[in-house]
């Protein structure tokens, strides 16, 4: 079995070690036996460690039927002894990562007495799944304390209780563990059995950020960045800003008030717009008085405005088909308040390469770009 040097120093980040057994996988890959490795197979939500191995990159590391497999891209010859390096920016990382995870679970679990049914460290963020609800304001009071156990620095220990402290200790875990149990405990914030690597101290972490809490199933997902993610995030945050109170001509704590400004000043426009657009149709619209089918394009009309518009062209009408837009593609409505027009509406988008449906009275969509005659034509043949 391969000594796992990952438990012995989680800080060890080169090492020599003899290859067991050497075999192909696929075209260009083979799996590699160590008799020890500093190399932490995925498990439990944590990444594998990757690196290189003698002349060869690590690729993936996997805990398979008791042994810990290397995947590499290069073949190496058993009994002959080799120099493991771990990608220590990454390993760091994760490490960050996972201990701060424990630190906001485990508090999450004392004050609410939820339990983590799921926990993923992502490329985007480190996800944990918990089987009760927390709004965004316990989370965020959840965040200042487990940020508080990160400034205590207080130790991550972490050990294999004896049969006599596993029969009285109490400490998270997902699913009953046979065996040896690992515990990691972090004093003030967690006790749960895991299998993953960790700091040596919570100061190690340097800070945990809150992103987002979503509703999960019965539960809810939280999520969080740690450490340097966390810096790196921020700073990608901050540079937007930047960019934002530039364009705003504006300084950063006043963005919010300027961009309110802005968008109360849009609403204005669109509403004037809406009533101008809604004035132009109504010229348009009086051409058509007196005609069974009537039909009307307008540039200016958008969104909503196409409904309404179509609602005022249909009274005393059969039927009444409004359209707008400046574009290849325009909106439509079509109206009657004498009959169903879902199935002619079927029949016109598939004419006409559009979509569309609604109520029997109405239905609305888009479509190509038609001359007014052509849709009239159509629909007076068609109704």
């Amino acid at each position: 079995m391969t000594r796992r040097l990952y438990y012995e120093d989680e800080y060890l980040g080169q090492f020599d070690a003899t290859v067991r057994e050497c075999r192909p996988k696929s075209e260009g890959k083979w799996i590699v036996l160590l008799d020890q490795t500093a190399f932490f197979p995925e498990g439990g939500g944590q990444w594998p460690d990757l690196g290189t191995l003698g002349g060869a990159n690590v690729l993936d590391v996997h805990e398979r039927n008791g042994e810990v497999e290397h995947l590499v891209d290069a073949e190496l010859t058993p009994g002959v002894q080799v120099h493991g390096c771990i990608d220590w920016e990454r390993r760091f990382s994760v490490m960050q990562q996972h201990s701060g995870e424990h630190i906001f679970s485990g508090l999450v679990h004392s004050r609410f007495g939820y339990d983590n049914v799921g926990f993923h460290i992502g490329s985007e963020a480190v996800t944990m799944d918990f089987n009760g609800e927390i709004t965004e304001k316990e989370a965020a009071e959840i965040e200042l304390a487990a940020n508080r156990v990160i400034y205590s620095n207080v130790p991550i220990e972490h050990f294999i209780p004896d049969e006599e402290t596993r029969q009285t200790l109490e400490y998270r875990s997902k699913k009953e563990i046979e065996g040896d149990l690992r515990i990691v405990r972090i004093p003030g914030a967690d006790t749960c059995a895991c299998c993953g690597t960790h700091l040596r101290r919570t100061g190690e972490i340097g800070q945990i950020r809150l992103l987002g809490v979503q509703k999960y199933k019965s539960g809810v997902r939280v999520s969080i960045l740690c450490g340097l993610r966390a810096l790196m995030a921020e700073r990608q945050v901050q540079a937007e800003m930047e960019k934002v109170h530039r364009l705003l001509s504006s300084r950063p704590e006043n963005c919010a008030a300027v961009v309110k400004q802005l968008l109360d000043e849009r609403k204005d426009l669109q509403y004037q717009n809406g009533q101008m657009a809604m004035q132009f149709f109504e010229r348009q619209a009086q051409e058509e008085q007196g005609q069974a089918v009537r039909v009307v394009h307008c540039d200016a009309l958008t969104g909503d405005g196409v409904a309404r518009a179509a609602g005022k062209l249909s009274e005393g009408a059969e039927l009444a088909l409004v359209t707008g837009g400046a574009g290849d593609d325009v909106m439509f409505a079509l109206c009657s308040g004498q009959m169903d027009v879902r199935p002619l509406t079927r029949a016109f988008c598939q004419a006409f390469s559009g979509k569309g449906g609604g109520k029997p009275d109405m239905t609305q969509g888009k479509i190509r770009r038609m001359e007014t005659e052509t849709l009239r034509k159509w629909l007076q043949e068609n109704r």
